[in-house]
């Protein structure tokens, strides 16, 4: 004896987890977009942290040192513009592919031939995420730039006399 389905099975139905089906894979990349953007959003937050650290030094720095701070936190406020863009152009990706999945069910419920209109918005949405990670790619290539170690600091020796580990 066999018990009744809960949900005899229907063209209807089946054409619906279809469509469940077909928003899987934008789900799926919603959730790797998050995760790039909580990256972001880290990255974000060690710059700002950075320059924000910097400002009391440039107030009482005088000459070459003040110079120096000055491109340090110019560079700095760069990169939170560049990350800032990031974030933007990833998060329009993350709405765009959101309104895929929502037109993939309106599409269902309503019966209207919106294939174009999804097809138009999952590119658009890979083109906006591609951008995120250009510039992601760009901000990386910045962040390395500041971080290059002055030539006087790599040539630099200790006195021979200043060494506790020789006493």
């Amino acid at each position: 004896m066999t018990t009744p389905a809960l949900l005899p099975p229907t063209p209807e139905l089946t054409y619906l987890a279809q469509i469940i089906q077909l928003a899987v894979a934008p789900v799926f990349l919603l959730a790797g977009i998050g995760a790039f953007l909580n990256v972001c959003a880290g990255r974000l937050a060690r710059i700002v942290d950075r320059a924000r650290a910097l400002e009391p030094r440039i107030l009482t720095s005088r000459g070459a040192e003040h110079d120096r701070l000055i491109a340090e936190v110019r560079l700095l406020d760069l990169r939170i513009r560049v990350v800032n863009f990031a974030i933007f152009t990833t998060v329009l990706a993350a709405l765009l592919i959101s309104a895929v999945v929502i037109l993939l069910f309106v599409a269902f419920l309503t019966g209207y031939k919106i294939g174009t209109a999804v097809a138009l918005l999952f590119i658009a949405s890979m083109i906006s995420t591609a951008l995120g990670f250009a510039i992601f790619l760009h901000e990386t290539r910045l962040g390395t730039r500041s971080v290059r170690v002055r030539s006087h600091i790599l040539e630099h020796e200790a006195d021979p006399g200043d060494d506790p580990e020789q006493e």
